[in-house]
């Protein structure tokens, strides 16, 4: 196919690089800043031709980049945005003027774009929009390797928000973690086959089962002892793991036990 990307950074960039090592051709892209890997198109004219052209901005701008581009699409045989939080319905310029759109959201972490680009192939992808818009990515998807699953707009809240949890406070949780090992001179790589199996037996047992540890089993007394190893550390890591613990608590069943440490 002959992809065209606006904004060709982390997100952008990443399915770009992954659609070339695909066998694509990226016709070129519209960003604010110069990119020297890729042809750089001009804003306000008439683009090339291209099966896809992918919006992949900020969500709060994804609505007024795609009244920008709408007169200049012509030659576009679908126009989508890569974010899993905006409805397809903020491309309706662009849709009036009889051009399919689309979403088309990759359910991955992509810090650069060359580690997001590496990580595409395996991942899911939510793609929603016109007909030939959802055939044309689920096209794109497969020659990718991505498994493709469908994604209306109005699931997209909910999505994203378990998509943004699933990504981030893992991060989080394992940052304060390895801010605690460090302070007790201990490289945090010694627990990654801890979380690596943590993580297999929420998705082969569920959350329920998977639940280890003092909180899970009621030892307030050596929860107490967290936190204020926790504080010791610093403030900051001292109210992380405080909340942390909290959430997890709630997630146990066991909010009783939240006044005896509080």
């Amino acid at each position: 196919m002959r992809l065209i990307v606006v904004g060709p950074g982390r997100a952008g960039g990443a399915l770009a690089l992954a659609a070339e090592t695909a066998g694509h051709e990226i016709v070129g892209v519209l960003s604010r800043r110069h990119v020297e890997k890729w042809k750089q198109l001009d804003w306000d004219t008439d683009l090339p031709e291209a099966d896809v052209v992918f919006i992949a901005v900020r969500d709060e701008a994804i609505a007024e980049v795609a009244k920008r581009i709408a007169p200049y699409v012509g030659d576009a045989g679908v126009v989508a945005h890569l974010s899993g939080f905006t409805p397809v319905v903020a491309l309706h310029e662009i849709q009036e003027r009889g051009t399919a759109v689309g979403g088309f959201h990759p359910l991955q972490s992509l810090p650069d774009p060359e580690t997001g680009s590496r990580a595409l192939a395996g991942s899911f992808v939510g793609i929603d929009g016109d007909p030939l818009g959802v055939d044309v990515l689920t096209h794109l998807a497969s020659s990718l390797d991505m498994e493709p699953f469908r994604l209306d707009d109005a699931s997209r809240p909910a999505y994203h928000a378990a998509a943004a949890a699933a990504a981030n406070f893992v991060v989080t949780a394992l940052a304060v973690s390895g801010d605690l090992f460090e302070s007790a001179g201990i490289d945090p790589k010694v627990s990654r086959p801890l979380v690596e199996t943590a993580v297999a037996n929420v998705f082969e047992k569920g959350p329920a089962a998977s639940l280890t540890g003092p909180i899970a089993r009621g030892d307030t007394e050596t929860v107490v002892g967290h936190l204020t190893a926790a504080h010791e550390v610093s403030e900051h890591v001292g109210r992380q793991f405080k909340l942390m613990a909290e959430a997890t608590t709630i997630r146990a069943g066991r909010e009783e036990d939240l006044r005896r440490w509080k």
